[in-house]
């Protein structure tokens, strides 16, 4: 009997994680499987992937220092050998146990079938060699191959970040195809574009464009890849169309047929891939949480005394909260489908999120009237509005004292005002803990911000009366250190203006835009990763002669490759495509014509294909959430998940194909 509801548990887990049940199910099995999957292990496991991938930060050459501008920077910190040798090795015990406990959890038949799960073993034994090679070494060895294998154990945790390479793989034949245009456009036009300003050499303007643009195939190509992403536009035009008006067609019909035809077909053809291969992986999805939910139906079978009707139990699951899998809530609908005791541990056990305390109960009538008014919304518009007086007060003096020198301002007005402003919120702190009850203030999340702030503004201002006494005529604190005590409090106030936030869900479009952007929070982990650079020698600081426009002459000295930090700026600077050209030139002169081959690479991969795959992302979200009908799911406290998005066309499984795969789960055998 208790194993059978341990199942029904561990499956009923199964199914609201979308996670597989091809797992073993004996009752040690379960105990160790359900505590792999509590968020304590779960947390632990990310800090790990986080500290093993933070390393790169510390690891020589070491990025803890104050700037990246190789003119002003300081020596490189050297971490003594052993130190980060020694977390490494940690993170390796724990990847090891991670690997070890779900061998064992999903049987030797599904590892042996589980290429995620072969491929961790490969990249962890492979990293334990090579930091065993480190240490014998005293960390003296030129190349780490286990750092480039590091954003791997991100990547095999990331069931999004899985179905993310998976689409892209399923996506490069068609893209490939639109490639090829773009790569037969830009020859064509690189040939035509060498030809056609190599005519009249004499000419002072169509000599600039060739020797700037065009000298020869190689720079004629780069300059035209740059104009692809409009990046140079209008400069690589100016000269020649400042000779002849003509000149202009060639640039005109290159950027049409390139940035607007063959650049957007790209993104709509990255986006129908993604939509296909996201609907196919809901699918995979949905049929998980059916089976899961099947399984346990089946499983609570096996007990004497339940009575289940099978086709309403899939639809209850899909429509009710998850808020309602609370005893009074799921634990009353899930009694009209089972009649005994049985559901209810069950329902029990599954440990749901909690909702909201109830409220304090107040005898006095008096009381209650106050509890509902400080309780109620009209309370939280008012400290909007007191919010928005504290923005416009601080605008008004920042404005005023624009032009004032620091030691000739008075502060008092906004020393009083900072102080009435500083009482409401504590006192409106005050209230709500009335209203609401001390841990039903806290379970709010912008009630925690909110009296996070307030504290720390309370704190800030007794100090500073502390200090320097009450404000007067001619009160000005003075600087000590970085910040003086009021230029911090000045800081924090700023915080409080994201109370005024709250009032964009009362505002349809804006609420859709915002709640579209934190939609998407939770799915930026898949379209992350670690950006791997290869080292440059530092570039020689000298622009006293460097030409208008140069990477010299703009000092972009801090982009570099010297350490990690400063290369996943650089590489950011070169996916946003913004003056890419003068990172392309530069770098070209100083490592190489290569560093162009692996700049091209970095910005097919971001700009080209992980942006448009976002931008697929967006688009499903904000579509959704523009449909009417999802409103009313909101209302109903449905959380957004990406079923939810396609329920309308996702297709239920067949009961068959339920049962088939339920009577050849390796680890349970069905009573009927």
């Amino acid at each position: 009997r208790d194993l059978c509801i341990d199942q029904a548990v561990v499956f009923i887990e199964d199914a609201m994680q979308y996670r597989s049940i091809s797992h073993r199910m004996d009752a040690g099995s379960m105990r160790l499987y359900r505590c792999y999957y509590s968020n304590a292990c779960q947390r632990i496991l990310n800090f790990t992937i986080f500290s093993i991938l933070a390393l790169a930060f510390t690891e020589s050459p070491c990025s803890l220092t104050k700037t990246a501008d190789v003119r002003y920077r300081s020596l490189h910190w050297e971490p003594p050998c052993g130190l980060t040798e020694g977390i490494e090795g940690l993170c390796l015990l724990v990847f090891m146990t991670d690997v070890s406990v779900k061998c064992f959890l999903v049987g030797r038949a599904q590892f042996q079938r589980n290429v995620w799960l072969l491929a961790y073993v490969a990249v962890l034994a492979v990293s334990v060699v090579d930091w065993t090679v480190s240490l014998c070494l005293l960390c003296q060895e030129r190349l780490r191959i286990r750092r480039l294998l590091r954003p791997f154990f991100l990547l095999q945790n990331s069931s999004m970040m899985k179905k993310t390479l998976k689409c892209i793989r399923w996506s490069l034949p068609e893209m490939a195809s639109v490639g090829l245009l773009l790569v037969v456009h830009l020859c064509l036009f690189t040939i035509f574009g060498t030809l056609l300003f190599t005519v009249g050499e004499e000419d002072e303007h169509e000599k600039k464009e060739r020797l700037t643009y065009f000298q020869n195939l190689l720079d004629a190509f780069t300059s035209l890849l740059v104009l692809l992403t409009t990046a140079n536009n209008p400069d690589v035009m100016i000269p020649a169309y400042s000779e002849n008006r003509a000149y202009a067609i060639f640039f005109i019909v290159f950027t049409l047929i390139g940035s607007l035809f063959l650049m957007n077909l790209l993104t709509a053809i990255i986006y129908n891939q993604f939509r296909g291969y996201l609907m196919k992986s809901l699918q995979t999805s949905l049929f998980r949480r059916r089976l899961g939910t099947r399984a346990a139906y089946e499983v609570l079978c096996c007990e004497p005394g339940t009575h289940l009707t099978w086709p309403w139990v899939p639809g209850w699951l899909a429509e009710v909260p998850v808020g309602l899998w609370l005893p009074g809530g799921g634990e009353a609908v899930w009694d009209c489908f089972l009649d005994g005791w049985a559901c209810r541990r069950v329902v029990l056990s599954c440990g749901f999120p909690p909702q909201h305390p109830p409220r304090p109960c107040y005898r006095s009538p008096l009381l209650q009237s106050a509890q509902f008014l400080f309780g109620h919304r009209y309370f939280d518009y008012l400290g909007n509005c007191i919010t928005l007086a504290n923005l416009v007060s601080i605008c008004v003096f920042l404005v005023l004292d624009e032009d004032v020198a620091p030691s000739d301002r008075d502060n008092f007005v906004l020393g009083v005002l900072n102080c009435v402003f500083i009482m409401y919120y504590l006192l409106e702190l005050l209230l709500k803990v009335f209203a609401l009850g001390p841990w039903g203030y806290l379970s709010y999340p912008e009630n925690l911000f909110d009296g996070l702030v307030t504290l720390a503004l309370l704190v800030l201002e007794i100090l500073m009366l502390a200090v320097y006494g009450f404000p007067y005529r001619g009160w000005y604190p003075e600087m000590r250190g970085l910040l003086s005590l009021w230029d911090m409090m000045r800081l924090v106030n700023i915080l409080i203006v994201f109370r005024f936030l709250r009032i964009i869900p009362n505002m349809k479009l804006m609420a859709v835009v915002a709640s579209t952007i934190l939609g998407l929070v939770q799915n930026l982990r898949a379209f992350g990763g670690i950006l791997v650079g290869c080292c440059v020698p530092s570039l020689a600081h000298d622009n006293g002669s460097a030409p208008c426009g140069s990477f010299e002459q703009l000092e972009y000295w801090a982009n570099n490759f010297d350490d990690f930090a400063a290369a996943l700026i650089t590489l950011w600077n070169v996916m946003v495509v913004n003056n890419w050209q003068v990172f392309l030139e530069a770098y070209e002169r100083y490592a190489g014509r290569w560093s162009l081959v692996y700049f091209v690479l970095w910005w097919l991969v971001s700009s080209v294909i992980w942006v448009n795959l976002f931008l697929a992302l967006l688009l499903e979200n904000f579509l959704y959430r523009w449909d009417p009908r999802s409103h009313e799911r909101h209302l109903s406290g449905m959380q957004l998940t990406a079923e939810l998005i396609f329920r309308d066309i996702l297709e239920e499984p067949k009961e068959e194909e339920l049962m088939h795969r339920l009577r050849n789960h390796p680890h349970v055998r069905l009573c009927r």
